[in-house]
């Protein structure tokens, strides 16, 4: 038995009004859940037993994902009835686990698409005989990130908050084996951070922190834009993942969705079950949800639209966030990273900005 912590309790705040009703991981790219594809990283690396930490809108996860069964490993769900920080979910979690006190524990942070090795860091871990260790991806600028420098032997020496000139370009890219022992440290009930707390702790107790260096893919799916991204490179093959559905061409068509023969869909756009998409109107680089209708000659170009929205003839959408059940009238214009809540109506012929 191997065994994974998968964090999706977070709120996803950045993302409304997307995640009014839906929680952050639990929204589609490319044709299925983020928690869907990270699953399916952890099984394809061998995990068979995944504990989903829970919080927000909890009760959203287990009608999907039921047991497991269907996505090929055991899912067991642990519920924080407030929200207790990365380190107090990792500790709720680990009431859960079986492991030994050993074995290797993975830990995902439940809003990261990756292509990095994760048998390779698994097996890292347990080759050097590591208390923890950490992914670190390389970033062009890190000074939106707290920074984590590593030695010559690949030893972790501090984790740095954000700063203006950083002293390295790695990050913590949001994967971490941990020694299951280590886990049992972290204290129940109560607010914990790892980054902030656990992680600096640990290097003064002089364990072993190792860091995992890959610069394959990685992509923080904390807003619509990189939600918009992530999907148009799974479905492009920018990273794969084994739970995108089998497709063809350059979009991903749900079954039960119909798309006149004049409308154009491509750039990696995912078109959700039920979707209507009406003649002449184009869909690029764009996640249309289940039972999304598209009005003739519309544009839908780099957004992410939620379930049963309306976008009528003639509109424009450019790089924005419509909410479910959102009516986009006939030739308005939603551009440059627009926000439109949960039923909100756009009148026909008005512009929307964010």
């Amino acid at each position: 038995m191997t065994e994974a912590i998968l964090l999706v309790g977070g709120q996803g705040s950045r993302l409304r009004p997307l995640t009014e009703r839906i929680p952050k991981p639990m929204l589609p790219i490319a044709g299925a859940p983020i928690t869907a594809h990270q699953i399916a990283k952890a099984r394809d690396a061998g995990i068979n037993r995944i504990i989903l930490a829970t919080s927000y809108l909890a009760t959203v996860f287990e009608p999907y994902f039921g047991d497991g069964s269907d996505f090929g490993v055991e899912l067991i769900y642990a519920v924080e009835e407030t929200p207790l920080g990365t380190g107090g979910a990792i500790a709720n979690a680990g009431r859960f686990l079986r492991s030994e006190d050993d074995a290797p524990v993975t830990v995902f942070n439940g809003d990261v698409l990756s292509g990095h090795d994760l048998s390779a860091q698994i097996e890292q871990h347990v080759e050097s005989l590591a208390d923890l260790t950490l992914y670190l991806t390389e970033v062009a600028d890190a000074r939106a990130y707290g920074c984590v420098p590593s030695d010559a032997e690949g030893r972790v020496t501090a984790f740095l908050e954000k700063m203006s000139e950083p002293i390295t370009n790695r990050i913590n890219a949001g994967c971490y084996i941990f020694r299951r022992s280590i886990i049992a440290r972290i204290p129940v009930g109560e607010v914990v951070s790892v980054e902030r707390e656990t992680f600096p702790q640990l290097l003064n107790d002089g364990a072993k922190v190792r860091a995992f260096i890959d610069t394959s893919y990685w992509i923080d799916l904390g807003t619509a834009e990189a939600l918009v991204a992530g999907s148009r490179d799974l479905i492009l093959g920018a990273v794969d993942s084994s739970a995108v559905a089998p497709h063809s061409g350059r979009a991903l068509i749900s079954l039960g969705a119909v798309v006149a023969s004049s409308a154009q869909v491509e750039g990696g756009s995912a078109v959700g079950a039920h979707c209507r998409i009406q003649p002449n109107a184009k869909i690029i680089g764009s996640v249309l949800l289940d039972g999304v209708e598209v009005g003739a000659g519309a544009e839908v170009i780099d957004s992410y639209v939620g379930a049963n929205a309306k976008i009528g003839a003639g509109a424009r959408v450019f790089g924005a966030a419509i909410g479910e059940e959102a009516m986009v009238g006939a030739a308005a214009v939603v551009e440059n990273g627009a926000k439109v809540g949960f039923g909100e109506m756009i009148a026909a012929r008005t512009r929307v900005t964010a």
